[in-house]
């Protein structure tokens, strides 16, 4: 059958709808198979049903009869009048991990190349099944499936805020029905350490604890606290528990054991292994420390050695993690017995010693016959061969290593953060920051961000990262985890030219129920209202609204009142040419649904007006200029797409009006968070003219109070000008004592205002 016809069939169909009575309907498939064809059978699953099993499929029997027990109170024999079949057969043309399901009216078949194989079959007879009155009704189908890439992992953080071990294993379950096969375990950082290691028992009694916890985002100043002692630690028999439970799902664990950076807890319990002995303290707010373990202590390694020695007996993990990242230098460079080891082992700088640290504890997990995981700073100063990169900071760590011919897994912040905002809608709950919506997920492509073919097979797989700084409740992981973990699962598993994000929707909103019954309960923003800017032209923003839900209509106003249900009806793009704020509302009849939508719009002399930049913006926040003049101002969110971000360079902006006019006022926004490397500029000032050629000053402040945005609105002495002039000094390097100290700083605005 034709690709577009399946996808039709798959996505186009009212899912779950039962036409009679043991008749099942085509199901919601997520993620989408390589290939299916529907027929009109169905399959009972009764008390007449027989499980029939192999010997290497006894153990994926066993797991299936679990799942068939908790849906209808009985389990399956190996007699019957009808069959469940569950076979290995690496003759049959599939790949590693490759299935076929077929089931008709008297047979529900699953062979495979593997046993992993047969367990990612049973997930999709789980996603195909539909309860009814104590039976299983499966749809009449022939599937064709296998992985796009064999790597497909979620990451836990459990460190910033720690998880029971009944939601380890409620995700676990659902990285097997969406048919994710690595689980990676974040289990130590500054803010915990939440292992049992039995040769070092304070890391229990200590480093599991800290005195209390920040409220709110950590931009927020003075950071505010609970007072309240907080903390855990998995015993090593909860360990092994977690990891038969998922290898029962054929699900590989990952451990991570945070190094040289991210130190601070164990440094709580056992100071000698830092570079000043302490005192230390276990981490209560969200950032980036300058106590690190010492790189030139041999007592660092031999505690190492020995966590290592026992997180391996627990974990059968081929990989080993052991972190990598955010480790500053600050500390070895005044460290005496630092800077020994870096005489004694001819290394030039703190970078080199950080890669002799990772390539030291590298070898020794290795000489254990494990492979190692970092990410990717464990690039500096040079890689331990064999390691595995995953590559968080974008795509540069991924063609490095690659380039190298290191196996990279792609991990990126922006689309692959889920402690990052789904929304744009202010009411959303606190996250880390920086906007990753459910779309932006669903359309990543690890191998077109690679961009040079001859890289891609070095490409294992993607994954997706829930750090824990902002999630106090298990509900609030979930609202965060679920649905952009399902969209990444089918990025990982679908073939490359699946791209039907409305027939994914579809889908997904076929596997509501499912994951009601799982106790799982979504994020639904992205059915909400969201805007497009069409275009600007001079003193004109053309604007369209659009929003996924189904069967609801967008009703809005630009008076400055709330919509209601008999507020305009949107019904096409529409024109802004004052300043407004536009609100809208998703309405079923009378009833709103989801919450409202409210976007400002900043009309000003300098609307659509026409601009240049000297040098255009040289970091991930590369908008074009245009948007410094479109009457919209970026938000808390800086990756919106509004902000321009400039390293190692200045802002020189001309603003050309037109003609010359009178000006009262002129105004930008500075971003200045220093946690995320961006700082205001040295200084900001305004040049005006009337022929574009000489310049006169206006007005200049290097005054950035705001941890934050900056809102810069400055009163000048009226003056016509027809020309404005921006410019930006770049603050340039980082200083000591500050997050990223001694890299580059970024300087982002947007929206130059002209009145």
């Amino acid at each position: 059958m034709k690709k577009s016809v399946l996808i039709v069939l798959l996505t186009g169909i009212g899912f779950y709808a039962t036409a009679q009575r043991n008749q099942a309907a085509p199901a919601a498939l997520i993620p989408l198979p390589v290939q299916v064809q529907w027929n009109s059978s169905s399959f009972v699953v009764d008390r007449n049903t027989a499980l029939v099993a192999d010997a290497q499929t006894t153990d994926a029997a066993a797991l299936l009869n679990t799942y068939i027990q908790q849906k209808t109170g009985f389990s399956l024999t190996s007699k019957g009048e009808k069959r469940i079949v569950l076979t290995v057969d690496n003759t049959q043309q599939l790949p590693a991990e490759g299935y076929r399901l077929h089931t008709d009216g008297n047979e529900v078949r699953i062979t495979a190349y593997d046993t992993d194989g047969i367990v990612h079959g049973i997930a999709t007879l789980r996603q195909l099944w539909q309860q009814d009155n104590g039976k299983l009704l499966v749809p009449g189908a022939d599937i064709t499936d296998y992985p796009r890439f064999h790597y497909r992992g979620m990451h836990l953080d459990v460190s910033r805020h720690f998880f029971t071990i009944d939601f380890i294993k409620q995700l676990i379950d659902q990285l097997a029905l969406y048919k994710i096969n690595n689980f990676h375990w974040h289990l130590t950082d500054d803010q915990g350490w939440r292992i049992e290691i039995k040769k070092y028992p304070k890391l229990q009694s200590i480093a599991a604890w800290r005195d209390q916890t920040m409220i709110g985002h950590k931009k927020e100043l003075p950071h505010q606290f609970d007072g309240q002692r907080y903390g855990g630690y998995y015993t090593q028999e909860q360990v092994k528990e977690v990891v038969a439970y998922a290898a029962a799902r054929h699900i590989n664990v990952i451990p991570e054991i945070e190094m040289p950076g991210h130190a601070l807890a164990a440094l709580n319990a056992y100071p000698e292994l830092g570079c000043t002995k302490g005192p230390y303290k276990t981490a209560e707010f969200w950032g980036v420390f300058d106590d690190v373990f010492c790189a030139g202590n041999d007592s660092t390694y031999t505690f190492l050695q020995d966590v290592f020695d026992e997180v391996m007996a627990l974990f059968p993990s081929t990989y080993i993690h052991l972190g990598g990242d955010e480790c500053p230098k600050v500390r070895w460079e005044k460290c005496p017995a630092c800077q020994q080891r870096m005489k004694d082992e001819h290394l030039k700088d703190e970078h080199a010693l950080q890669s002799y640290f990772v390539k030291r504890i590298s070898n020794y997990i290795q000489s254990k016959g494990r492979k190692v995981i970092g990410w990717d700073e464990i690039l500096e100063g040079g890689l331990a061969p064999g390691a595995t990169v995953m590559s968080w900071r974008g795509v540069d760590g991924a063609v490095a290593a690659a380039k190298q011919q290191h196996h990279v897994i792609m991990t990126p912040e922006d689309e692959l953060y889920f402690d990052h905002y789904q929304s744009l809608y202010p009411q959303e709950p606190v996250a880390a920051g920086g906007y990753t919506p459910l779309e932006e997920v669903y359309h990543y492509d690890p191998l077109h961000a690679a961009g040079d073919t001859a890289l891609l097979p070095y490409i294992s797989g993607i994954q997706g990262q829930m750090w824990s700084e902002y999630l106090p409740t298990t509900a609030k992981a979930q609202y965060m985890i679920y649905p952009r973990m399902l969209a990444m699962a089918e990025r990982a598993w679908s073939p490359q030219t699946v791209r039907d994000y409305n027939g994914f929707l579809t889908r997904l909103r076929g596997q509501q129920s499912l994951l009601a019954a799982n106790d799982i309960h979504p994020s639904d923003v992205y059915n909400e209202i969201n805007y497009k800017l069409d275009s600007v032209s001079k003193g004109a923003l053309h604007i369209s609204l659009h929003a996924d839900a189904a069967q609801a209509q967008i009703r809005y106003t630009m008076d400055g009142t709330a919509p209601t249900a008999a507020s305009k009806l949107y019904d096409g793009p529409f024109t802004v040419t004052q300043t407004t704020t536009v609100r809208a509302a998703l309405y079923e009849g009378s009833k709103q649904v989801y919450r409202a939508f409210s976007k400002p719009l900043m009309l000003n002399k300098s609307t659509g007006a026409a601009i240049t930049l000297k040098e255009p913006a040289n970091t991930k926040y590369n908008a074009d200029a245009s948007t410094l003049v479109n009457g919209i101002a970026g938000t808390h969110r800086f990756n919106d797409g509004q902000w321009l971000g400039f390293s190692k360079r200045n802002l020189e902006a001309v603003v050309d009006l037109g003609s010359a006019q009178p000006i009262r006022v002129v105004a930008t926004n500075v971003l200045n968070y220093h946690w995320q490397k961006m700082w205001a500029p040295s200084s900001l000032e305004f040049q005006y003219s009337i022929d574009g050629v000489h310049y006169l000053p206006l007005v200049k402040t290097k005054t950035f109070l705001v941890n934050g945005i900056n809102n810069v609105r400055l009163q000048v002495k009226p003056v016509k000008a027809r020309y404005i002039r921006v410019l930006a000094v770049n603050k340039g390097i980082i200083p000591v004592g500050e997050y990223g100290a001694g890299g580059n700083s970024m300087m982002l605005l947007d929206e130059i205002i002209v009145n």
